[in-house]
């Protein structure tokens, strides 16, 4: 083989491999930008499920929340009910929230701060991922109990339910479907609990 088609060849196979490159980064940006997403836990309020600085893999791809779904939420808004129970809207924590959903449009709960103990629909949450009971009444639905989910919204709360600002809190209250950022897929690290989160 001469030296010039030498040349041209290895310029072919460069200009291919340069061409796969962009082309697997181009459809890496999209797939983390518009798919996937990686989110990063702050806090406490979901140990022992989640502990802090954990990095999340979430989705909002196709998602249709689900009671016992572990979410990522805009809390920019706190949604409470007014006198005549129709959705009330004030300022929320005014940043992403990590939490599971407890119940789902149309579904009612009520929640015993004596007893510490969930109800959705009459029957109580058998709750083996919380950290501590559920005692603490954080004022958004006080005198309210039980409450029935508005369409379009999903009731939350942490896991460790001594430290959790969730829809217990006048800050939060309802969240509405549309504010949810996505679903947690798995645990990317540390790489010592990398993969399903319940």
């Amino acid at each position: 083989m001469k030296k010039n088609e030498r040349l041209k060849s290895f310029a072919s196979e460069a200009i291919s491999l340069i061409e796969t490159i962009f082309i697997s980064m181009f459809v890496v940006t999209m797939i983390f930008t518009y798919v996937l997403r990686i989110a990063t836990v702050k806090g406490e309020s979901m140990e022992n499920t989640l502990m802090p600085e954990d990095r999340l893999v979430t989705s909002a791809w196709y998602f249709t929340p689900e009671q016992g779904d572990i979410v990522i939420i805009d809390a920019n808004e706190s949604v409470l009910l007014s006198e005549d129970n129709t959705p009330e809207f004030h300022s929320g924590l005014g940043k992403n929230i990590v939490k599971r959903i407890i119940a789902t449009a149309g579904q009612t709960v009520d929640i015993d701060f004596e007893r510490g103990a969930v109800y959705v629909d009459d029957v109580m949450l058998d709750e083996s991922y919380i950290t501590g009971l559920t005692h603490i009444d954080e004022g958004a639905f006080s005198e309210q109990y039980p409450i029935t989910v508005p369409e379009g919204y999903v009731f939350v709360m942490g896991d460790n339910r001594q430290v959790s600002k969730d829809s217990r809190s006048s800050e939060i209250g309802f969240v509405a479907i549309d504010n949810i950022v996505g679903e947690v897929l798995f645990r990317l690290s540390p790489i010592s609990n990398f993969g399903a989160v319940d």
